[in-house]
């Protein structure tokens, strides 16, 4: 039987290419309207928020040049800051990777979605939760000092309602599979929703925060666990369904796909307190979030070998795909820019950066050099093969080209700049001189996140030309292709 889906092999293990060998999906799998109209749905709304999030953080990029733009209290920086996280990372990143795993789990599970319905029902429990979250920061409601937690209670209940539904339709999806082992993809995709509910419960159960010192350890705990269990497993589970699918042909290695998941699993947990180095943290946490930060390298290793070796031998296709050097960006993004944190983590290294422009810079390379680089390269991949719709070449070039130009113009600098910063706090010298040390930086910080915008603008109207041909106007397509033929 041809194999359509892409496998995972060995080189040295005939069990292993057995055991991750699915089927070939029936073509209802893949062609399905209702459930292509459900993953394009995603795909606008998640394209909708990434507008209006990286409008706002374009926004304070220019306050940062002119802090006295405006005096309006739901536009000052402390409302908006959180709004412009929150909405990029539930609304835009969230959205379209699980939009991405409503195709990914059926295919490589070679059956439909378990349920549409609570695909659709999902979708809009999400929107709601985001909309009423921007809303209630805006006017100043919050859940206090916690990063990436703003969000009332009431609002985080409903994305974590939806996200547990979401998580019931895939598991009952992977359940019925119809091939005997469980793809690759599955595990991370499934693993990010499993630890997503825990850490959400966690970040906002109050028995665990009594005091100052608990809450800040629980604030690490959920800011990274956020980043590196929910966004860092599905857009690698994605990245394994997507990269041999485009290169048609399967993954270098199992093995190296199944350390990475376990490291993944097992260092990552535990190294949220790195965020609070020298913080009245007990020293022991501290120590092991370090220690777990630096063996982040070998899941850092084992999964970006395994990607790059897949890659090996088929580099000129790559560079004659713009889906492909998205995928190859937000490869190397993973290594470079999570190598990056784990280093950052080392007591050294992290009394001259934490707290800084630094930080800043480092959470948009991984953020949006590894996440947003690598759903970019699925939405490319997946929206055409569903729609029969492509954009230009032209157009999805300058998509790539603005945003990673902008990404570099944007990060470079606050890095130069908050290097500059931690030195100038260390000689004790006074703080107002670390402001003035910024402003040419901020500058240039702007100036990145105008680039990344436009290319923004740039897929908005792509996604718009991938979307889904109605009824009416694929007759009206087909008779015209008739009449012309006929002429």
């Amino acid at each position: 039987m041809a194999v359509n889906t892409p496998a995972v092999s060995d080189r040295h293990s005939y069990r292993e290419t057995k055991t991750t060998t699915p089927a070939a999906a029936p073509p209802h799998v893949e062609r399905d309207p209702q459930v292509t109209r459900l993953i394009y749905a995603y795909m606008g709304f998640a394209t909708f928020w990434l507008l209006v999030g990286t409008f706002i953080g374009e926004y304070l990029g220019i306050k940062f040049t002119m802090p006295d733009l405006e005096q309006i209290p739901w536009l000052s920086f402390g409302r908006l800051r959180p709004v412009h996280t929150n909405a990029v990372f539930w609304g835009w990143s969230s959205l379209a990777l699980i939009g991405l795993a409503l195709f990914v789990v059926p295919k490589t599970s070679n059956r439909r979605l378990f349920s549409p319905r609570l695909g659709w029902l999902s979708l809009v429990m999400i929107n709601v939760a985001v909309l009423a979250g921007t809303l209630t920061l805006m006017a100043g409601i919050n859940n206090g000092g916690g990063e990436y937690r703003e969000y009332i209670w009431p609002v985080q209940l409903v994305f974590a309602s939806a996200v547990i539904i979401v998580a019931y339709n895939l598991i009952r999806t992977v359940a019925t599979r119809r091939v005997n082992e469980i793809y690759i993809s599955n595990w991370y995709i499934v693993a990010a929703f499993l630890w997503t509910i825990v850490v959400v419960v966690i970040g906002y159960t109050p028995f665990f925060q009594t005091n100052p010192i608990s809450h800040s350890v629980i604030q690490g705990y959920f800011m990274h666990m956020g980043v590196g269990m929910w966004f860092t497993p599905l857009a690698l589970g994605l990245t394994y369904y997507f990269l041999p699918r485009l290169l048609n042909k399967p993954i270098y290695s199992y093995s190296l796909g199944a350390l990475a998941f376990w490291t993944q699993m097992l260092f990552y947990t535990l190294i949220g307190a790195h965020h609070f180095v020298f913080a009245p943290v007990p020293w022991w946490i501290q120590t092991i979030a370090v220690i777990f930060s630096v063996g982040m390298l070998i899941t850092l290793v084992a999964g970006t070998g395994n990607f790059l070796l897949t890659m090996k031998g088929s580099f000129r296709k790559v560079f004659r795909s713009y889906t492909l050097l998205f995928i190859l960006a937000g490869i190397l993004a993973y290594f470079f820019w999570s190598a990056q944190g784990s280093l950052q983590a080392l007591r050294t290294l992290n009394l001259a950066w934490h707290f800084t422009n630094f930080t800043v810079a480092h959470s948009h390379l991984t953020m949006y050099g590894f996440i947003a680089f690598l759903i970019w390269g699925g939405i490319y991949a997946l929206l055409p093969q569903l729609t029969q719709r492509a954009p230009s070449r032209f157009l999805v070039g300058t998509h790539f080209w603005l945003a990673l130009i902008g990404l570099g113009v944007y990060s470079i600098p606050l890095m130069i700049g908050g290097t500059m910063q931690g030195l100038s706090w260390i000689a004790g010298a006074p703080f107002i001189e670390s402001v003035i040390t910024m402003m040419p930086f901020w500058i240039w910080r702007a100036v990145g996140g105008s680039l990344m915008f436009i290319s923004h603008v740039v897929f908005a109207y792509n996604v718009w030309v991938m979307r889904p041909v109605t009824q009416t106007a694929q007759a009206t397509e087909t008779a015209a292709a008739q009449a012309g033929v006929t002429a």
